[in-house]
C-alpha cells in the first residue's frame, strides 16, 4: 500500500463524511469529541506505561487506535473549517525550526 499525503487523507475523510446528511459536527461538538479521545489515549498510556493496570473486564484498546481516533477528529475539525492541514503543518514546523532552533541539544551528525 502506498503512503497517502495529508491532503489525500483530508479528501478521503471529507468523502466519507459527505455521504451523511448530518455532515460535520459543530466546532464545539468536535472539540468535545477530541477531548474525549485524548482522555481515552491518556487512559491507554497510563495502562501501558503508568501505575494503573487494566481491570480484567476492560476492553482491549491500543495507543495506535486512540491516536487514529484523534487524527480522524482532527481532520474532521480542519475540514469543517476549511483548514489545509499540510499548510498548517508546514507553518508549525517552520515555527519550531526558527523559534526553537537552539532550544534542545542536537545529535552530532558528524562521523566520529
Amino acid at each position: 500500500m502506498s503512503e497517502k499525503s495529508l491532503k489525500e487523507i483530508q479528501r478521503e475523510v471529507d468523502a466519507y463524511i459527505s455521504q451523511f446528511k448530518e455532515g460535520y459536527f459543530s466546532p464545539l461538538a468536535m472539540l468535545a469529541r477530541m477531548s474525549e479521545e485524548v482522555g481515552e489515549l491518556a487512559r491507554e498510556v497510563n495502562h501501558q506505561f503508568g501505575p494503573k493496570p487494566k481491570k480484567p473486564d476492560e476492553a482491549d484498546n491500543s495507543i495506535e487506535l486512540e491516536l487514529g481516533d484523534i487524527l480522524f477528529i482532527t481532520i474532521c475539525f480542519a475540514n469543517s473549517l476549511g483548514i489545509d492541514l499540510t499548510k498548517a503543518h508546514d507553518e508549525v514546523l517552520n515555527k519550531f525550526r526558527t523559534r526553537d532552533a537552539d532550544r534542545w541539544t542536537k545529535k552530532n551528525t558528524e562521523q566520529e
